[in-house]
Protein backbone atom coordinates (compact mmCIF):
# COMPACT_ATOMS: atom_id res chain seq x y z
CA UNK A 1 0.00 0.00 0.00
CA UNK A 2 1.66 3.45 -0.86
CA UNK A 3 0.81 6.58 0.94
CA UNK A 4 1.09 9.97 -0.82
CA UNK A 5 3.26 12.22 0.93
CA UNK A 6 1.88 15.95 1.73
CA UNK A 7 4.30 18.91 1.85
CA UNK A 8 3.40 20.70 5.35
CA UNK A 9 1.77 17.39 6.84
CA UNK A 10 3.08 14.80 9.05
CA UNK A 11 2.72 10.87 7.81
CA UNK A 12 3.33 7.89 9.52
CA UNK A 13 1.25 6.42 12.47
CA UNK A 14 1.91 9.11 14.50
CA UNK A 15 0.11 10.99 12.04
CA UNK A 16 -2.97 13.31 14.09
CA UNK A 17 -6.33 13.31 11.11
CA UNK A 18 -6.55 16.65 9.81
CA UNK A 19 -10.19 17.69 11.00
CA UNK A 20 -12.92 18.86 8.38
CA UNK A 21 -14.64 22.35 8.35
CA UNK A 22 -18.29 21.49 10.65
CA UNK A 23 -20.77 21.27 7.40
CA UNK A 24 -23.35 23.70 9.04
CA UNK A 25 -20.33 26.83 8.57
CA UNK A 26 -19.40 25.21 5.08
CA UNK A 27 -23.27 26.10 3.90
CA UNK A 28 -22.87 29.46 5.74
CA UNK A 29 -19.89 30.74 4.20
CA UNK A 30 -21.44 29.34 0.60
CA UNK A 31 -24.48 31.32 1.02
CA UNK A 32 -22.80 34.25 2.75
CA UNK A 33 -20.46 34.41 -0.71
CA UNK A 34 -23.83 33.84 -2.73
CA UNK A 35 -25.51 36.83 -1.32
CA UNK A 36 -22.66 39.19 -1.78
CA UNK A 37 -21.85 38.26 -5.17
CA UNK A 38 -25.66 38.77 -5.86
CA UNK A 39 -25.78 42.43 -3.58
CA UNK A 40 -22.52 43.41 -5.49
CA UNK A 41 -24.67 43.00 -9.34
CA UNK A 42 -27.83 44.99 -7.58
CA UNK A 43 -26.17 47.61 -5.84
CA UNK A 44 -25.50 50.22 -9.12
CA UNK A 45 -28.99 48.94 -10.11
CA UNK A 46 -30.48 50.08 -6.96
CA UNK A 47 -28.42 52.83 -6.17
CA UNK A 48 -30.05 54.12 -9.30
CA UNK A 49 -33.73 52.84 -8.53
CA UNK A 50 -33.46 54.67 -5.28
CA UNK A 51 -32.16 57.92 -6.36
CA UNK A 52 -34.41 58.18 -9.41
CA UNK A 53 -37.28 56.65 -8.41
CA UNK A 54 -37.46 56.22 -4.90
CA UNK A 55 -36.49 59.66 -3.40
CA UNK A 56 -38.81 61.42 -6.08
CA UNK A 57 -41.69 59.73 -4.71
CA UNK A 58 -41.07 60.57 -1.03
CA UNK A 59 -40.34 64.25 -2.11
CA UNK A 60 -43.51 64.44 -4.24
CA UNK A 61 -45.15 63.29 -1.01
CA UNK A 62 -43.77 65.67 1.17
CA UNK A 63 -44.38 68.42 -1.14
CA UNK A 64 -47.61 67.54 -1.96
CA UNK A 65 -48.55 68.70 2.13
CA UNK A 66 -47.24 72.35 1.41
CA UNK A 67 -48.26 75.66 -0.67
CA UNK A 68 -45.58 75.55 -2.82
CA UNK A 69 -44.66 77.23 -6.62
CA UNK A 70 -41.39 75.10 -7.03
CA UNK A 71 -38.64 77.76 -6.62
CA UNK A 72 -36.87 77.06 -3.15
CA UNK A 73 -37.69 74.85 -0.76
CA UNK A 74 -41.38 74.06 0.30
CA UNK A 75 -41.96 76.16 3.59
CA UNK A 76 -45.78 76.86 3.44
CA UNK A 77 -47.55 73.95 4.69
CA UNK A 78 -50.79 73.35 4.71
CA UNK A 79 -51.57 69.76 5.80
CA UNK A 80 -54.00 67.48 3.94
CA UNK A 81 -55.47 70.86 1.88
CA UNK A 82 -53.87 69.87 -1.70
CA UNK A 83 -55.47 66.29 -1.08
CA UNK A 84 -58.58 67.56 0.10
CA UNK A 85 -59.05 69.85 -3.17
CA UNK A 86 -58.49 67.06 -5.00
CA UNK A 87 -61.94 65.90 -4.58
CA UNK A 88 -63.44 69.50 -4.73
CA UNK A 89 -61.69 69.97 -8.72
CA UNK A 90 -64.15 69.13 -11.28
CA UNK A 91 -61.26 68.56 -13.68
CA UNK A 92 -59.40 66.00 -11.51
CA UNK A 93 -62.79 64.32 -11.18
CA UNK A 94 -63.23 64.48 -14.63
CA UNK A 95 -59.75 62.85 -15.08
CA UNK A 96 -61.33 59.96 -12.63
CA UNK A 97 -63.93 59.53 -15.05
CA UNK A 98 -61.96 59.72 -18.51
CA UNK A 99 -59.76 57.29 -17.06
CA UNK A 100 -62.51 54.50 -16.28
CA UNK A 101 -63.52 55.37 -20.06
CA UNK A 102 -60.31 54.93 -21.54
CA UNK A 103 -59.82 51.67 -19.37
CA UNK A 104 -63.45 50.37 -20.49
CA UNK A 105 -63.07 50.85 -24.00
CA UNK A 106 -59.10 49.49 -24.37
CA UNK A 107 -60.53 45.98 -22.34
CA UNK A 108 -63.98 45.93 -24.14
CA UNK A 109 -62.53 47.30 -27.89
CA UNK A 110 -58.29 47.40 -28.26
CA UNK A 111 -58.16 44.18 -26.64
CA UNK A 112 -59.84 42.13 -28.45
CA UNK A 113 -58.96 43.33 -31.66
CA UNK A 114 -55.35 42.92 -30.61
CA UNK A 115 -56.26 39.29 -30.44
CA UNK A 116 -58.28 39.33 -33.04
CA UNK A 117 -55.56 39.89 -35.46
CA UNK A 118 -53.08 38.01 -33.74
CA UNK A 119 -55.12 34.63 -34.35
CA UNK A 120 -56.03 35.64 -37.69
CA UNK A 121 -51.87 36.25 -38.47
CA UNK A 122 -51.14 32.98 -36.29
CA UNK A 123 -52.75 31.51 -39.35
CA UNK A 124 -50.56 30.00 -42.51
CA UNK A 125 -51.66 33.42 -44.90
CA UNK A 126 -49.33 34.82 -47.64
CA UNK A 127 -47.55 37.46 -46.40
CA UNK A 128 -48.06 37.06 -42.74
CA UNK A 129 -44.98 38.53 -41.80
CA UNK A 130 -45.44 41.63 -44.13
CA UNK A 131 -48.87 42.27 -42.06
CA UNK A 132 -47.23 41.75 -38.41
CA UNK A 133 -44.62 44.37 -39.59
CA UNK A 134 -47.19 46.91 -40.71
CA UNK A 135 -49.44 46.50 -37.62
CA UNK A 136 -46.43 46.50 -34.91
CA UNK A 137 -44.70 49.56 -36.80
CA UNK A 138 -46.73 52.32 -35.11
CA UNK A 139 -45.93 51.00 -31.60
CA UNK A 140 -42.58 51.90 -32.75
CA UNK A 141 -43.08 55.00 -33.70
CA UNK A 142 -42.81 58.08 -30.91
CA UNK A 143 -45.50 59.14 -29.24
CA UNK A 144 -45.00 63.04 -30.46
CA UNK A 145 -44.57 61.72 -34.11
CA UNK A 146 -47.91 59.87 -33.70
CA UNK A 147 -49.83 63.03 -32.08
CA UNK A 148 -48.03 65.15 -34.91
CA UNK A 149 -49.23 62.79 -37.73
CA UNK A 150 -52.92 62.40 -36.42
CA UNK A 151 -52.88 66.17 -35.94
CA UNK A 152 -52.40 66.64 -39.40
CA UNK A 153 -54.97 63.83 -40.28
CA UNK A 154 -57.74 64.97 -38.03
CA UNK A 155 -57.23 68.92 -38.76
CA UNK A 156 -60.52 70.59 -39.60
CA UNK A 157 -61.55 70.88 -42.93
CA UNK A 158 -57.53 70.63 -44.45
CA UNK A 159 -57.17 67.04 -43.06
CA UNK A 160 -56.78 64.04 -44.78
CA UNK A 161 -59.89 62.45 -42.74
CA UNK A 162 -61.67 65.59 -43.68
CA UNK A 163 -61.42 65.50 -47.48
CA UNK A 164 -62.45 61.61 -47.90
CA UNK A 165 -65.57 62.17 -45.69
CA UNK A 166 -66.10 65.08 -48.20
CA UNK A 167 -65.47 62.46 -51.43
CA UNK A 168 -67.96 59.82 -50.26
CA UNK A 169 -70.63 62.79 -49.56
CA UNK A 170 -70.34 62.47 -45.63
CA UNK A 171 -68.25 66.07 -45.17
CA UNK A 172 -71.25 67.32 -42.70
CA UNK A 173 -69.38 64.88 -40.28
CA UNK A 174 -66.39 65.66 -40.69
CA UNK A 175 -64.71 69.26 -39.05
CA UNK A 176 -64.89 68.17 -35.28
CA UNK A 177 -62.59 65.58 -34.36
CA UNK A 178 -60.51 67.04 -31.54
CA UNK A 179 -62.09 70.41 -31.69
CA UNK A 180 -65.36 69.10 -30.39
CA UNK A 181 -65.86 67.66 -26.58
CA UNK A 182 -68.39 65.18 -27.90
CA UNK A 183 -65.98 63.94 -30.34
CA UNK A 184 -62.35 64.08 -29.02
CA UNK A 185 -62.79 61.39 -26.32
CA UNK A 186 -63.86 58.82 -29.12
CA UNK A 187 -60.78 60.11 -32.01
CA UNK A 188 -58.12 59.90 -29.20
CA UNK A 189 -59.07 56.50 -28.19
CA UNK A 190 -58.80 55.52 -32.14
CA UNK A 191 -55.25 56.82 -32.06
CA UNK A 192 -54.64 55.38 -29.01
CA UNK A 193 -55.85 52.11 -30.46
CA UNK A 194 -53.96 52.31 -34.30
CA UNK A 195 -50.94 53.62 -31.75
CA UNK A 196 -51.07 50.61 -29.11
CA UNK A 197 -52.69 47.14 -30.43
CA UNK A 198 -49.80 46.29 -32.56
CA UNK A 199 -48.05 45.38 -29.27
CA UNK A 200 -50.53 43.58 -27.22
CA UNK A 201 -51.04 41.88 -31.08
CA UNK A 202 -47.65 40.64 -30.81
CA UNK A 203 -47.47 39.62 -27.00
CA UNK A 204 -50.80 37.43 -28.26
CA UNK A 205 -48.94 36.02 -31.30
CA UNK A 206 -46.29 35.15 -29.00
CA UNK A 207 -48.68 33.49 -26.56
CA UNK A 208 -50.18 31.51 -29.23
CA UNK A 209 -46.94 30.31 -30.55
CA UNK A 210 -46.03 28.77 -27.32
CA UNK A 211 -49.11 26.54 -27.80
CA UNK A 212 -48.17 22.70 -28.42
CA UNK A 213 -49.69 22.39 -32.30
CA UNK A 214 -50.63 18.52 -31.18
CA UNK A 215 -53.71 19.84 -28.51
CA UNK A 216 -55.16 21.37 -31.50
CA UNK A 217 -54.84 18.91 -34.13
CA UNK A 218 -56.15 16.64 -31.50
CA UNK A 219 -58.93 18.93 -30.72
CA UNK A 220 -60.03 18.72 -33.91
CA UNK A 221 -59.74 15.35 -34.64
CA UNK A 222 -62.22 15.15 -31.91
CA UNK A 223 -64.36 16.49 -33.87
CA UNK A 224 -64.45 20.07 -32.12
CA UNK A 225 -65.23 23.18 -33.92
CA UNK A 226 -62.73 26.08 -35.08
CA UNK A 227 -64.94 28.22 -32.46
CA UNK A 228 -64.40 25.15 -29.90
CA UNK A 229 -61.03 24.64 -30.50
CA UNK A 230 -60.32 28.65 -29.44
CA UNK A 231 -62.97 28.74 -26.92
CA UNK A 232 -61.66 25.26 -24.90
CA UNK A 233 -57.87 25.12 -25.89
CA UNK A 234 -56.83 28.47 -27.10
CA UNK A 235 -58.16 30.72 -24.66
CA UNK A 236 -56.96 29.17 -21.44
CA UNK A 237 -53.78 28.43 -22.61
CA UNK A 238 -52.95 31.78 -23.67
CA UNK A 239 -55.30 33.02 -20.19
CA UNK A 240 -51.59 34.17 -18.40
CA UNK A 241 -50.95 36.34 -21.37
CA UNK A 242 -54.32 38.34 -21.48
CA UNK A 243 -54.02 38.67 -17.85
CA UNK A 244 -50.53 40.40 -18.68
CA UNK A 245 -51.72 42.37 -21.47
CA UNK A 246 -55.09 43.53 -19.65
CA UNK A 247 -52.69 44.61 -16.53
CA UNK A 248 -50.42 46.69 -18.70
CA UNK A 249 -53.23 48.29 -20.84
CA UNK A 250 -54.91 49.78 -17.35
CA UNK A 251 -51.40 51.00 -15.74
CA UNK A 252 -50.62 52.33 -19.47
CA UNK A 253 -54.33 54.34 -19.19
CA UNK A 254 -53.88 55.75 -15.84
CA UNK A 255 -50.30 57.39 -16.54
CA UNK A 256 -51.43 58.39 -20.12
CA UNK A 257 -49.67 61.87 -20.95
CA UNK A 258 -47.34 62.13 -24.16
CA UNK A 259 -49.69 61.46 -26.59
CA UNK A 260 -52.87 63.80 -25.21
CA UNK A 261 -50.38 66.17 -24.54
CA UNK A 262 -49.59 66.43 -27.97
CA UNK A 263 -52.71 65.74 -29.87
CA UNK A 264 -55.21 68.12 -27.57
CA UNK A 265 -52.93 69.13 -24.50
CA UNK A 266 -56.18 68.51 -22.65
CA UNK A 267 -58.71 70.32 -24.89
CA UNK A 268 -61.28 71.47 -25.55
CA UNK A 269 -62.13 73.16 -22.10
CA UNK A 270 -60.59 70.15 -20.39
CA UNK A 271 -62.44 67.22 -21.91
CA UNK A 272 -59.60 65.17 -22.70
CA UNK A 273 -57.37 66.10 -20.13
CA UNK A 274 -55.77 62.87 -17.82
CA UNK A 275 -54.27 62.91 -14.59
CA UNK A 276 -50.68 63.26 -15.58
CA UNK A 277 -51.97 66.13 -18.00
CA UNK A 278 -53.08 68.09 -14.66
CA UNK A 279 -50.43 67.37 -12.82
CA UNK A 280 -48.39 69.02 -15.81
CA UNK A 281 -50.42 72.06 -16.40
CA UNK A 282 -50.45 72.94 -12.43
CA UNK A 283 -46.44 71.79 -11.99
CA UNK A 284 -45.27 73.45 -14.91
CA UNK A 285 -47.84 75.94 -16.34
CA UNK A 286 -49.63 77.69 -13.28
CA UNK A 287 -46.53 76.83 -11.12
CA UNK A 288 -49.07 75.28 -8.33
CA UNK A 289 -46.28 72.27 -7.73
CA UNK A 290 -47.52 71.50 -3.97
CA UNK A 291 -51.24 70.47 -5.70
CA UNK A 292 -49.55 69.02 -8.94
CA UNK A 293 -47.20 66.61 -6.20
CA UNK A 294 -50.58 65.84 -4.69
CA UNK A 295 -51.56 64.64 -8.23
CA UNK A 296 -48.78 62.63 -8.84
CA UNK A 297 -49.10 60.95 -4.98
CA UNK A 298 -52.87 59.86 -6.05
CA UNK A 299 -51.62 58.51 -9.41
CA UNK A 300 -49.05 56.87 -7.90
CA UNK A 301 -51.35 55.42 -5.63
CA UNK A 302 -54.34 54.15 -7.51
CA UNK A 303 -51.84 52.64 -9.88
CA UNK A 304 -50.58 50.82 -6.61
CA UNK A 305 -53.56 49.36 -5.57
CA UNK A 306 -54.56 48.21 -8.73
CA UNK A 307 -51.26 46.60 -9.06
CA UNK A 308 -51.11 44.79 -5.44
CA UNK A 309 -55.35 43.65 -5.71
CA UNK A 310 -54.25 42.41 -9.62
CA UNK A 311 -51.36 40.49 -8.18
CA UNK A 312 -53.49 39.57 -5.37
CA UNK A 313 -56.77 38.12 -7.21
CA UNK A 314 -55.59 37.87 -10.61
CA UNK A 315 -51.73 37.07 -10.97
CA UNK A 316 -51.45 34.90 -7.94
CA UNK A 317 -51.59 31.57 -10.43
CA UNK A 318 -49.32 32.41 -12.66
CA UNK A 319 -46.63 34.12 -10.19
CA UNK A 320 -47.18 30.66 -7.85
CA UNK A 321 -44.80 28.66 -10.02
CA UNK A 322 -42.03 31.35 -10.87
CA UNK A 323 -40.60 31.36 -7.73
CA UNK A 324 -36.72 30.56 -8.33
CA UNK A 325 -34.67 29.16 -5.97
CA UNK A 326 -31.14 31.47 -6.19
CA UNK A 327 -29.06 30.06 -3.57
CA UNK A 328 -27.85 27.16 -5.54
CA UNK A 329 -27.71 24.58 -2.47
CA UNK A 330 -30.90 23.11 -3.49
CA UNK A 331 -32.29 23.87 -0.24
Amino acid sequence: MTSTYLPGTRSGPDAAPQPLPPAGRTRTRRRLLHWLTAMGFQLPALALFGVLVLLPILFALYAAFFRWGGFGMPSDYIGTDNFTRLFQDDVFLGDLWRCLLLVVLSLALQLPFALAMAVLLNQRIRGRAVYRMLFFAPYVLSEAITGVLFGMIFAPDEGLADHLLSDIGLGALGGKWFSDPSTVMATLFLVMTWKYFGFHMMLYLAGLQSIPAELTEAATVDGASPWQRFRHVTLPLLAPTLRISVFLSVIGSIQLFDLVWVVTAGGPDHHSETMAVTMFQYGFKRYQVGYASAISVAMFGISLVFALAYQRFVLRRDLAGATTNMRGDGA
